[in-house]
């Protein structure tokens, strides 16, 4: 069965799993605006032709909206296409063992530290090895295909870097897992480690059972993932699916009942997809670990992608590349985006007359 906004109907049905107090305020103010989104609360724009009019409700741009999300993450990737240059990339996939998954859960002001220090990692190993500065960009991730909590983090590596001493781009093919599982994992034992001695880390096992597992999980082997893209395109399409949207899918609601719901997963193992069921209060529940912080930030740049790097030296890669950096894409109002989506017109009316703005409707008391 195709449910139209389902999980729309899923909030809206069930406020008492999230609309509480115990709830953190981001999920909150995001899963409302979610409820909002297209609806005459959120204040509308008019447009009118000389026999029509037609009234276009503001949306939420919520984080956690799928048609919100969809958008902006469509706008990201033409502005990524446009000021990557068009060399070869690598993919790195940082992963931790599944018991400091909860860790970061119940702590998730230790969530943003991540990224940096995978960037370091990945840094430190392009200079000690290679002498270069690359371009890094890091996509942290907290949802498995059950959509259980996962820290993990999809990194963007640049094949090759600048070198500074003779301002040359030197190739890299050599991104040695090993070598880089050893640093990953130490740095983030340590973090944690000193997260602990600094008293910020809480969590229901004791100091010393803490310290016991950390020390535990720095003498194992841990999984990193290095792929190989054939072009920038490849890795942008992969990380534009959950960024900035939850990590479900809408047409992967199979059912929706006032105790249960229900949706497809893609089972790795089984190489299939697989029916999964959730209890309302769960699915709510484990969405809302997915809700990102306010003033969080879904990607991160470092490197040559830094932002005070990239104004110094964006301009010297391309040259050395021999490359024409591309201008930035104008960024597509809502109108020219359903033309080119969809292949229709929303400013034209029934008659083919076109539509113009009329009046704005002030977004109402909440």
């Amino acid at each position: 069965m195709r449910y139209q906004q389902p999980l729309k109907q899923i909030l809206i049905a069930h406020p008492e799993h999230w609309d509480h107090a115990e709830m953190r305020p981001a999920v909150r103010e995001n899963f409302t605006k979610v409820i909002l989104c297209r609806s005459s609360a959120l204040g509308a724009e008019v447009y009118a032709s000389e026999t029509e009019e037609k009234v276009v409700p503001h949306t939420c741009k919520s984080r956690s909206c799928p048609s919100c999300g969809h958008r902006a993450t469509i706008l990201w990737q033409r502005e990524q296409w446009a000021s990557l240059p068009d060399v070869p990339y690598v993919g790195i996939n940082f992963t931790m063992p599944d018991v400091l998954w909860p860790i970061f859960r119940d702590n998730r002001h230790l969530l943003r530290d991540l990224p940096a220090l995978a960037a370091a990692v990945i840094n430190q190993y392009l200079k000690t090895k290679h002498g270069v500065r690359g371009l890094v960009m890091v996509v942290p991730h907290t949802f498995g295909r059950r959509l259980n909590f996962n820290s993990h983090l999809h990194t963007l590596v640049s094949a090759g870097g600048l070198r500074d001493s003779d301002n040359c781009w030197v190739v890299v093919r050599d991104f040695n897992k090993r070598a880089l599982m050893h640093m990953w994992r130490f740095a983030v034992i340590t973090y944690l480690r000193e997260s602990l001695q600094a008293e910020v880390l809480k969590s229901s096992l004791d100091n010393d059972s803490i310290r016991r597992l950390l020390t535990t999980q720095h003498e194992r082997w841990w999984n990193i993932y290095v792929a190989h893209f054939t072009s920038k395109a490849q890795f942008l399409r992969y990380a534009g699916r959950y960024i900035r949207r939850l990590p479900i899918a809408q047409h992967r609601f199979v059912k929706i009942t006032d105790h249960e719901i229900q949706f497809m997963r893609n089972d790795l193992k089984l190489k299939k997809w697989v029916l999964t069921c959730y209890s309302v209060a769960d699915f709510i529940s484990a969405l809302a670990d997915h809700v990102p912080d306010r003033y969080r930030h879904t990607i991160r740049y470092f490197g040559l992608l830094a932002p005070g790097a990239k104004a110094l030296t964006g301009a010297a890669v391309f040259a050395l590349l021999g490359q024409e950096k591309r201008p930035r894409p104008r960024r597509l109002n809502w109108a020219a985006s359903l033309q080119r989506d969809f292949g229709r017109d929303p400013l034209v009316d029934s008659k083919g007359q076109r539509m113009r703005w009329r009046r704005r409707i002030a977004p109402q008391a909440i």
